[in-house]
């Protein structure tokens, strides 16, 4: 049995969150990941054969990771999965503001044109099941049409992500109240 890798891609990707975190999306190159890693130039090169496979798994894992926690909330009946799962955007980016500012950024500020194609369909179909639940949450509130859709939107995503986006894009912690800000809005969005 082979003894396991010490340098394996969730570390790699850690060191490039931090890198991303420090210098945004153009810091994040193979030197400095395998730096800011102790690891030698090799070993990210044999996870990731190139800059923009690294930028998507970068970005892929951070978007996996805060979709788990959004589709588990919206599960629940119906307003309570509207105000969980905006509850869950604030409260992810409070406990993960590195990973929530790659998520701010966008995949186009990490290469999305280079990424390769098995890359880009992971992030179609991310997209696409986002897309799906949101649907599903504004028929489940009675609230189908563009019109509902587009309210579901704005309660459960404009929202929440313009909180984050006011503190996060000027490098301060999101205010625990925040949480609650966001809970009530969505919640007097949404009962009427």
């Amino acid at each position: 049995m082979g003894r396991p890798p010490r340098h394996d891609a969730d570390r790699l990707l850690d060191a490039a969150v931090a890198l991303a975190a420090e210098a945004g999306p153009r810091g994040v190159t193979m030197a400095a990941v395998a730096r800011a890693a102790g690891a030698p130039s090799g070993s990210v090169y044999h996870r990731f054969p190139d800059r923009p496979a690294l930028l998507s798994a970068l970005w892929l894992r951070a978007v996996t990771r805060f979709q788990a926690g959004f589709f588990a909330a919206v599960e629940a009946p119906p307003l309570d999965a509207a105000v969980a799962a905006a509850r869950h955007v604030v409260e992810w980016c409070r406990e993960n503001p590195a990973e929530a500012a790659v998520l701010l950024a966008g995949p186009g500020a990490y290469g999305l044109a280079e990424w390769p194609g098995e890359a880009r369909e992971r992030l179609a179909e991310a997209n696409a099941q986002v897309d799906e639940a949101l649907t599903r949450l504004a028929q489940r509130l009675g609230r189908s049409g563009a019109a509902g859709r587009s309210r579901v939107v704005l309660a459960v995503v404009d929202l929440p992500h313009a909180v984050v986006r006011r503190h996060l894009g000027r490098g301060s912690p999101i205010p625990d109240l925040e949480v609650g800000t966001v809970t009530g809005a969505v919640r007097e969005l949404l009962a009427g």
